[in-house]
């Protein structure tokens, strides 16, 4: 995935990410239809708001759907695989001061 390529940023909105991932938002919208992993938050406006690793997820998808050429029901089996494989490699657990910043910058964008 190319994480490095995207903004530094906690939370993005719809078009946003259909910009950064290549897409149409009603596509976006679909995926989240179809892959489970997909859960954006909501504002009290019932705006989506996608976190860093949800983007991070749909490139992903993007990539096993457009390059790879997977079905969406192929694309679920990796994404299935892979998760299992290696399960939050890298990932040395969530901080508390990491979750309070996302909170303050959830709160921050909230209040826009």
């Amino acid at each position: 995935m190319s994480g490095a390529l995207l903004p530094d940023k906690l939370y993005f909105k719809i078009g946003e990410v259909a910009k950064l991932v290549g897409v149409k938002p009603y596509v976006l919208r679909y995926w989240e239809t179809e892959f489970s992993v997909l859960r954006p938050g909501k504002t009290r406006a019932r705006h989506r708001l996608y976190r860093r690793k949800d983007v991070e997820m749909l490139l992903e998808i993007r990539r096993l759907l457009y390059t790879e050429r997977y079905t969406i029901e192929g694309a679920k089996r990796r994404l299935r695989e892979m998760s299992t494989a290696s399960p939050q490699a890298g990932d040395g657990g969530v901080t508390v001061a990491a979750v309070r910043d996302e909170l303050v910058a959830l709160y921050r964008m909230l209040e826009e």
